[in-house]
């Protein structure tokens, strides 16, 4: 598979009430609460003086809003595609992440792939989909940076397979998928699109 030609950006939701209650939220349609919303309008902040091309979204409703939230402070409008929809975690959905990982004696969340059920998504066909997708709007918008506006599971699998690893990823903080050669780092956008 192609990896994408350039930099991109990604942002996380804002968070839901399942979010705050420690639970797979998956393909689960769910608003953002005040605190998400909060941290929409924060994330829009932090991304002024960013030269943004396009902001695409995950269908599901709190990227929506998070990226409507932006786009409506960037003067931008909003378009969205399934290809950055939440990985799909089939019977875990709406389960506690925290006595999930308990029950099969799993200390850090990047394990939690391990044990995907298979009425679910395939881990590696999240980064597979997400990548096409973040490809393709970049062959069509070759100019300007693109933000996506989508979700943990997702911004963690194109981590993983752009940079090696996972990484700290929080509700509403936009981040830089940052491209120099053949390397790849993830970089927080901090205040006014400083990194």
């Amino acid at each position: 598979m192609a990896l994408p030609p350039r930099s991109f950006l990604c942002l996380r939701h804002g968070a839901t009430d399942w979010n705050r209650q420690g639970r797979f939220q998956g393909r689960t349609d769910n608003l953002l609460n005040s605190d998400g919303v909060a941290q929409a309008r924060a994330a829009a902040l932090r991304l002024t003086g960013v030269a943004i091309g396009a902001i695409v979204a995950s269908p599901l409703r709190r990227a929506v809003q998070t990226a409507e939230i932006v786009g409506t402070a960037l003067s931008l409008p909003v378009v969205v595609d399934a290809g950055i929809i939440e990985c799909d975690f089939g019977s875990l959905e709406g389960q506690s992440i925290r006595d999930t990982m308990r029950k099969h004696g799993l200390t850090a969340l990047e394990q939690l792939v391990s044990i995907l059920p298979a009425d679910g998504e395939p881990w590696p066909a999240v980064s597979e989909r997400s990548l096409r997708c973040v490809t393709m709007w970049q062959d069509h918008h070759p100019g300007g940076e693109i933000l996506f506006v989508g979700h943990d599971a997702v911004m963690q699998a194109i981590a993983e397979r752009l940079c090696g690893g996972f990484f700290e990823n929080r509700y509403g903080t936009p981040f830089r998928f940052a491209r120099s050669g053949d390397a790849w780092a993830v970089q927080e956008i901090g205040q006014f699109g400083q990194i």
